[in-house]
């Protein structure tokens, strides 16, 4: 959905990068910020899918965690000295895909994360989330890719019907998502997501210590 969102920006960049400073460092950029989550996700696979996402306690907390550091952070007086995210510097790349490792976590927002670090690193809040979607795309991808192999003795053709029903629907919500999310922010914030996390995760812990 990012990549059919931006195919102009994303094409621009893939024909100008033989010669474009400007877009070497970008792609640089991104594979920065990508590798720290890659590296550690390929690392504890295992313990992530068999033993933190089957604690349901754990992601209603790191919801409603989340939640409250989306509030505070859209209420700091923070000064943004980065608007273009081809110019970064390479450090705050660096700390944006540092910051993507807490998406591990589950409960815990891969776009929050990396716009919260962001947002800490001086990085305007249009630009945040831009970049948060520009690094959707090897994320997601590499993840999605690295579970079919994980799961590839268990995988059926069966399967099939499931797994793309899956992703026609992300692919519905992720279109509308960057489509106004951009100009939601700009204007608004992140408040409202703040709240919903809070919501949903209060909600969801509930729900636990009651019916356990």
């Amino acid at each position: 959905a990012v990549v059919g969102v931006f195919f102009r920006r994303l094409w621009t960049i893939f024909i100008k990068l033989p010669h474009s400073r400007r877009s070497k460092r970008f792609v640089l950029g991104v594979l920065i910020a990508f590798l720290p989550a890659a590296f550690l996700g390929a690392l504890m696979h295992d313990f992530i899918k068999t033993v933190l996402f089957e604690t349901p306690m754990l992601i209603c907390i790191m919801l409603i965690i989340g939640g409250v550091v989306l509030l505070v952070v859209d209420r700091m007086p923070l000064e943004p000295r980065y608007r273009d995210i081809k110019e970064f510097p390479f450090a705050v790349y660096l700390g944006i895909g540092l910051f993507q490792c807490l998406a591990l976590i589950p409960g815990t927002s891969r776009s929050g994360s990396t716009i919260v670090g962001s947002l800490l690193m001086g990085v305007d809040k249009r630009a945040a989330a831009e970049f948060s979607f520009f690094l959707a795309m090897p994320t997601m991808a590499g993840a999605f890719v690295f579970d079919l192999y994980k799961n590839r003795d268990v995988l059926s053709a069966a399967d099939l019907p499931i797994i793309a029903t899956g992703f026609i629907a992300a692919f519905i919500a992720a279109v509308f998502v960057v489509r106004y999310l951009l100009d939601y922010v700009s204007r608004h914030g992140y408040a409202l997501f703040g709240w919903w996390r809070l919501v949903v995760g209060a909600v969801g812990l509930i729900g636990l210590l009651v019916w356990g």
